[in-house]
This record gives C-alpha cells, sequence and structure tokens, in this order.
C-alpha cells in the first residue's frame, strides 16, 4: 500500500494516535478505512447497512463514531444524506476537529455544511474521489479538495494514505465542482468511444487496429487507452470481466446528473453532457444497464441501428 509522503504526523499527532471516525463502509469507504487502521490510525466506523470492515471498530450510529474524534470521513451516496448526518455529528465532533468528506454530491451540499461546520468551530474539506473502488483498495486514489488552506492541510496525511494525489481546487465545493466536470468529460468521451468501435464494426474495422491507431493519434483518451471498453483490447479493464462494475452505469448516471444540476444552477450551456445524461439514463433505466459498468454502452451501440 503506497503511503506517499505520509510522515505519520497530524498538526503534531502521531498517527498512531489519531482518532478518525469513518461514516460509509461501502465498495470505497470499507477499503479506505481499512487503510487507515493499517497505518495505524484508531478508526471507528458506521453504515447503516455494513456490520464489519478490517481493522475498524463498529460504532452503534454515525454520532458515536464521529465524539471526540481528530477527523470524521464521510462517504455517502448524496447531499441529502450528507446534509442529515453532518447536523448530527457536528454538534459531537471536538472544535478544531477536521470533517473530511469524500462523498461526490452537489456543490451546494458542499458549501452548506462547509458553512455549518464553521459556525461549529470545526473545519471541512470536501473531497470526492477517482479511481474506483480498485484505487480505494490500493491506497491509489486522487481526491479533488475544496476548503481552506488549513483545512486542506489538516487532511493531507490521510490523502497520502488512502491515495496517490490530492489536488486543492479552491474554497468549500472546488472538490465537488471539479469532479463533476472531470466525470461530465468521461461520460461524454467514453460515448463517443463505444458508439466509434460500434461503427468501426460495421465498418469492417478490427477492434485491436482501431484501437493501435487511436491509441497513438488524436483520439486518443483515458476511455479509449486506459479503460478500453472492447474486450480483449488494450490494458484490462471491466470490459474483458462481462462488464462488471469498476464504476458502475449507474454512478456515472448520477454524476451527470449532479453536473446538469449545477451547469442549469449557473446558466452553462452543456449540450454534450446534457444528451451524455440522456443517454446513461436511457441505459440504466431501460436497457437493463444498472449494475453493469458505464463502458458497457460499447454493447448497447453495437446491437443498435440508427433509427
Amino acid at each position: 500500500m503506497p503511503l506517499g509522503k505520509n510522515t505519520l504526523k497530524l498538526e503534531g499527532k502521531q498517527m498512531d494516535a489519531l482518532k478518525i471516525g469513518f461514516i460509509g463502509l461501502g465498495n470505497m469507504g470499507a477499503p479506505m478505512a481499512a487503510n487507515l487502521a493499517k497505518a495505524g490510525c484508531v478508526v471507528t466506523g458506521f453504515d447503516t447497512a455494513v456490520s464489519a470492515a478490517e481493522g475498524v471498530t463498529i460504532a452503534a450510529s454515525a454520532t458515536e463514531a464521529a465524539r471526540d474524534a481528530d477527523v470524521v470521513i464521510t462517504m455517502l451516496p448524496n447531499g441529502d444524506i450528507l446534509r442529515r448526518v453532518a447536523a448530527d455529528i457536528l454538534p459531537a465532533m471536538p472544535q478544531g476537529a477536521l470533517l473530511l468528506d469524500c462523498s461526490t454530491v452537489d456543490v451546494e451540499s458542499a458549501r452548506a455544511v462547509a458553512d455549518e461546520a464553521k459556525d461549529g468551530g470545526q473545519l471541512f474539506v470536501d473531497a470526492p474521489v477517482s479511481g474506483g473502488i480498485g484505487g480505494a483498495a490500493g491506497g491509489t486514489l486522487t481526491f479533488m479538495a475544496g476548503g481552506t488552506e488549513q483545512a486542506f492541510a489538516k487532511a493531507q496525511p490521510l490523502f497520502d494514505i488512502m491515495g496517490q494525489k490530492a489536488v486543492h481546487c479552491g474554497d468549500a465545493g472546488a472538490g465537488q465542482a471539479a469532479k463533476i466536470c472531470n466525470n461530465m468529460i468521461l461520460g461524454a468521451t467514453m460515448i463517443a468511444t463505444c458508439e466509434a468501435f460500434a461503427l468501426a464494426d460495421k465498418l469492417g474495422l478490427d477492434r485491436q487496429k482501431m484501437f493501435d491507431v487511436v491509441s497513438t493519434s488524436s483520439g486518443y483518451s483515458w476511455s479509449m487507452n486506459a479503460y478500453c471498453p472492447a474486450p480483449g483490447v488494450g490494458p484490462q479493464s471491466p470490459a474483458d470481466n462481462g462488464y462488471t462494475p469498476g464504476f458502475a452505469a449507474e454512478l456515472m448516471l448520477k454524476d451527470l446528473g449532479l453536473s446538469q444540476q449545477a451547469a442549469e444552477a449557473v446558466d452553462a450551456d452543456t449540450p454534450m453532457g446534457a444528451r451524455a445524461l440522456e443517454l446513461y439514463r436511457q441505459f440504466v433505466e431501460e436497457e437493463a444497464g444498472e449494475g453493469k459498468d458505464f463502458s458497457a454502452m460499447l454493447p448497447r451501440f453495437a446491437k443498435r441501428g440508427r433509427a
């Protein structure tokens, strides 16, 4: 597990004495919490549906997990849940403690919780992640962080344990803004990549030849080069495992929805993002795409005609 530049200190505290509450021990949260425990942190966790995580003491409630913690980390499904959890746990957290939210939520929820934390004398960082379940398990996540310099500095040693990179994007909410912009690009480019493979098939172009050309030409993208949606082509990806999710289609649908919610709030014209949202909604809700990787759009396009 890469520890980065972790010096085992957090504002004068040794990491083996650092008390962390971790709320949300799902597919992402559980391995993140386990990595913190392996690094010597004392981790107390809570989840409404999970009763165990490696090295983590399970609390009876979110408030219990947060009580007297130096840092509380949340990994939650949406902004409404984040707001409710924050309202419960912030009164139990000491002044000067850090609430580090690694969920992907709407910008306004992140900013509202930041204001609530400030009013209570606590620090807040919104730090959604990129890297999926594999990155969470391997400690190679990328964090996009928003908050004050002081709050980001307090979170940095934890980022070094759970990930390989953390970018301070600006004030509270900036991490969420960076995440949804990034994933709007990802959703649109994955659709374009899948469309191109489906077109290549019908033109009689071999998929490997298609990859060899595009991956070294102007069509180069992460969707093509690192996460190719065509089985047996390029590096190993979910396409080589029956599209078992590395990043599920329904999560892409969620993130594209957040991008369009934000675009509407600030009057931004995002027609490709809006169309990507429509296509993923159709795929997930009407075409049995739920539970499949977001790159499973390739077989979806491959079996369709132009009409």
